[in-house]
């Protein structure tokens, strides 16, 4: 147990829990294994109304960005199948994927430095199962069942026509969100325009398609219609992470122990301080609005992700009875302990520096990517041949437009620069854009200027303005002599 929790008291008694019973005092099992269903009170207030402005905004996010296009290119596509990529509007391609890699690396480190920094605070205010579960089916649950006293006598109440209509509209909502969120979520992958295609063309013609976006709407009305905060307390590895990320110097939700306790319940007109009794009230409101079922007063918990719903509860209570609010607030471990104020630490420090030049890494690449990709391959099985004193080696090049216009190119010999090419078609070669354009030339030598049998060279590729947009090495064959 942390100094907090060993600090920490129950309802004025000066008995400290031990770890047992701490353990099993909190989440959503019981000493059996058995889960403790969770019902939370809807929870209001200055957090929650920040919490619902944020979440709004990412959905309107979410289900605008497949729709958004940048040069006819869609803001966002991941097409795994066709192997398609499309970040910003601008293609990527497997070429590229080390670019993404590092992208990847980069977003790791910022969720590591952010963690280190500021907690969990990601899992309360972004975390698309938070917003999905939070902000629309939980928001569905208490407009059909009422609040947490409704839905805990509903859950007990014998299935009668009540229950029946309630659970079943219920049920049948969140089914059709999770058809919804899961169209969406494909939108992604194929494209918005795939997607209506699939779905106006009807089951029979896309069968697995069709299958695929059953079980994926399964899975989204299995994860928010039961499985619920589990998937944050069990399931979740950034849940785990966290756990060797925060220190004492971590911006947490926290409750102020060396206030609020003792414990004791709220007597009006009574001296708290002179009965020795803190702040806290033990109305267990902050309990009831928990989504993971957890009492904030216990100490920071794997559990807790952040939502705020403890503070805003808190609060409201404290400025009923007259009491200063922040008994729960965001705060470090050693601001609670020792008044010490945040600083940013040498841990953070560090990895802020890292991520600072991996992002700058990242920028450059993606800033040098280049125009396009060229490659100069000799086909299989082939060789030289001589004529009029020239050796000859024949090349299929293959180019990848990587931007979003038309272009048109030339190839020369860069080095040696003394090199002659033949096309099989025009010497201006139009490459689409984000296409791939494949074709075959010829490039000679003089015979007596070839002293090895196999020599490298170096092709370029040129824009109709000169520059030069790729080049790529290979080698030319030509007769094997002897040297003495």
């Amino acid at each position: 147990m942390s100094k907090i929790e060993e600090a920490e008291v129950r309802g004025g008694q000066g008995q400290v829990l031990d770890p047992e019973t701490y353990r099993d005092s909190i989440g959503t099992m019981d000493q059996s294994g058995k889960r403790k269903w969770v019902y939370p009170k809807k929870p209001k207030g200055k957090y929650t109304n920040y919490r619902n402005i944020v979440s709004y905004i990412l959905l309107v996010v979410y289900f605008a960005i497949p729709f958004i296009t940048i040069n006819n290119n869609p803001l966002i596509l991941f097409n795994v199948i066709d192997r398609t990529f499309f970040i910003f509007g601008q293609p990527f391609y497997p070429q590229d994927f080390f670019i993404l890699t590092l992208g990847a690396i980069a977003s790791l480190l910022f969720i590591i430095v952010f963690t280190i920094a500021f907690g969990r605070i990601f899992c309360g205010w972004i975390c698309p199962q938070t917003i999905f579960l939070e902000m629309i089916f939980r928001k569905i649950e208490y407009l059909i069942e009422g609040d947490r006293n409704k839905q805990m006598k509903l859950d007990r109440q014998e299935w009668n026509s009540e229950k029946i209509w309630k659970r079943g509209l219920k049920w049948s909502i969140y089914i059709l969100i999770s058809l919804i969120i899961t169209h969406f979520m494909f939108m992604y992958i194929v494209g918005y325009k795939e997607v209506f295609s699939i779905v106006s063309q009807g089951p029979f013609a896309h069968p697995t398609n069709f299958l695929v976006m059953i079980l994926f709407s399964a899975a989204f009305y299995f994860v928010f219609a039961w499985f619920r905060e589990q998937v944050c307390t069990l399931v979740c590895p950034y849940g785990r992470l966290q756990g060797v990320l925060i220190d004492k110097d971590t911006i947490n939700v926290f409750y102020d122990f060396k206030r609020g306790e003792n414990r004791a319940k709220w007597r009006k007109g009574e001296d708290r301080k002179a009965a020795k009794k803190g702040d806290c009230i033990d109305c267990h409101q902050c309990v009831v609005v928990c989504p993971t079922g957890i009492d904030i007063r216990e100490g920071q918990q794997l559990e807790c992700v952040n939502c705020t719903a403890c503070i805003d509860a808190c609060d409201e209570v404290m400025e009923k009875v007259g009491l200063p609010k922040g008994l729960i607030r965001y705060a470090s471990e050693n601001e609670i302990e020792k008044q010490e104020q945040f600083k940013f630490t040498g841990r953070m420090k560090g990895f802020a520096l890292i991520l600072f030049f991996l992002v700058g890494f990242l920028a450059y690449l993606l800033y040098n990517r280049g125009e396009m990709e060229a490659k100069f391959i000799k086909p299989a099985g082939s060789t030289f041949f001589v004529r009029d004193g020239k050796i000859t080696n024949t090349y299929n090049y293959t180019f990848l437009n990587k931007t979003n216009e038309k272009k048109i190119v030339t190839v020369k010999v860069i080095d040696p620069s003394h090199g002659e090419i033949t096309y099989s078609a025009s010497s201006k070669i139009p490459v689409e854009r984000d296409k791939i354009s494949k074709g075959t030339i010829n490039i000679s030598f003089p015979e007596n200027e070839m002293k090895l049998s196999k020599q490298n060279i170096n092709i370029g590729v040129y824009d109709m303005n000169g520059k030069l947009i790729d080049s790529y090495k290979t080698y030319f064959e030509g007769p094997f002599k002897l040297q003495f």
